[in-house]
């Protein structure tokens, strides 16, 4: 979604209306002064933080042992295959 272009002086004049556009329906506006884009108002991005990382992975499931080494064995086909594959340029067509 692409924001809206907005004069800094339409923003100032209903301020609370287009802050509970961006809170309530996600909407971003681009704010400009004159002609020369100034600043964004956009909805804060909601995710998790990189801290909260090992937390997330000890509450995932353990393998058993027989999963786990199934997946080692994939990993170690995958190495050697791409051990013995030949380079090629991402961007050649």
């Amino acid at each position: 979604m692409s924001a809206e272009i907005l004069t800094v002086t339409e923003v100032v004049r209903s301020f609370s209306e287009y802050i509970g556009r961006v809170a309530y329906r996600g909407e971003s506006f681009l704010l400009h002064k004159g002609k020369k884009p100034v600043a964004e108002l956009r909805p804060i991005p909601s995710g998790r933080r990189l801290g909260d990382l090992p937390s997330i992975l000890g509450s995932l499931p353990h393998l058993s042992e027989t999963a786990a080494a199934a997946f080692a064995n994939d990993v170690d086909s995958a190495r050697q295959e791409l051990a013995h594959a030949e380079a090629r340029d991402p961007w050649g067509f």
